[in-house]
């Protein structure tokens, strides 16, 4: 019998997006999957909406809009599949879009996460911003894709096509195997917006799992196109987020040895907003930095609890980090795709 996939589409106030995401998923070839609608509190008609027009579509409703983690926690509780897949509402998938996801974890129990190839739903010769084909970090904790750095997006040639492992899934499209989910723990709500499945997929390495990209599954995304990269809003927290997740996830020593570089970049960046007039980026930036030197205290406690769930070392997750700053490469030394990033591993297809 096939493993079970329940398929969670989170959505708030979603009616534009809704009606050919659920159609596309209902039409997926894979028969033993189950559709949830995990509704953060919408204030307009669409669990109503969705009851009516697709009966079939179970709802889980959050009373709540308390961001992303909370939400999906609500549901990972919920649901009982062997596997489940977190979703963006704002998506079109193709019809044969989990078979081979299935098909990968199925080889191998240690593979706890995957995420398929991700297309603009505007242009699909392009990668999608938000996962293109599978994320990748530098060392000081600033990600990025292949296919796509900081703003530079690339066209899909095919050139990462690959079954590779890849340090963290984008959760546009987020496939993950349930019972690895109970070594790692869910989401942490402490992290609200963004990076959110950074630190989750960090933390499914640390139980000792593999995260994957399976390019033979594609979806195609429109966030891309809506996201607002200069807002103070997704700059503080990017910001707040990304140093945070650091200072709980690293060993002491690489919490010493990187973050410090990470907050050194970022006040670069505060010089050079301020020069060039960016209040808005400078003020985000410090108000990032306001709150995480407020809250040491619950900084402390959330790395105690990371840590203790702990199963491999950061030498088992090193080799998944970039060792050079992505920064660097592509401000200064101009490198914007990621195949031409100084030292880049190209022989990425890990046995598994």
């Amino acid at each position: 019998m096939l493993p079970t996939v329940d398929i969670v589409i989170l959505n708030y106030n979603g009616r534009k997006f809704i009606d050919e995401c659920i159609q596309t998923v209902q039409q997926s070839t894979y028969s033993n999957k189950h559709i949830y609608l995990l509704d953060n509190a919408s204030t307009h008609d669409d669990v109503a909406y969705i009851t009516v027009n697709y009966p079939a579509v179970k709802i889980i409703q959050n009373p709540n809009n308390n961001g992303y983690c909370a939400a999906y926690n609500l549901a990972l509780q919920f649901c009982t599949g062997d596997y489940i897949i977190c979703l963006n509402n704002d998506v079109a998938v193709a019809p044969n879009w989990i078979e081979s996801m299935v098909e990968l974890a199925e080889s191998d129990e240690s593979i706890a996460a995957i995420q398929p190839k991700l297309l603009s739903y505007f242009d699909e010769t392009e990668f999608e911003y938000a996962g293109a084909s599978g994320g990748k970090m530098d060392v000081y904790g600033f990600p990025f894709l292949r296919g796509r750095i900081f703003d530079s997006i690339e066209k899909d040639n095919k050139q990462y096509d690959n079954i590779t492992q890849i340090f963290w899934a984008s959760g546009a499209a987020l496939f993950m195997r349930k019972s690895a989910l109970i070594q790692s723990g869910f989401f942490d709500e402490t992290i609200v917006h963004h990076m959110d499945e950074i630190d989750l997929c960090w933390r499914i390495r640390m139980a000792g799992y593999k995260l994957f990209v399976q390019p033979k599954s594609v979806i195609k995304h429109i966030g891309g196109a809506t996201i607002q990269t200069k807002s103070f809003k997704k700059i503080y927290w990017n910001h707040r987020n990304s140093i945070y997740i650091m200072l709980k996830n690293y060993n002491s020593k690489h919490a010493w040895l990187f973050v410090p570089v990470h907050v050194l970049l970022d006040y670069m960046a505060v010089a050079y907003a301020i020069i060039s007039l960016n209040f808005v980026m400078a003020a985000g930036i410090l108000s990032a930095h306001f709150w995480l030197l407020s809250n040491i205290f619950l900084i402390r406690s959330k790395r105690k609890e990371t840590q203790a769930m702990r199963k491999v070392g950061d030498e088992k997750i090193l080799p998944f980090l970039y060792r050079k700053s992505v920064v660097i490469e592509y401000f200064f030394k101009r490198n914007k795709t990621y195949l031409t990033l100084t030292n880049i591993d190209l022989h990425e297809n890990i046995n598994h």
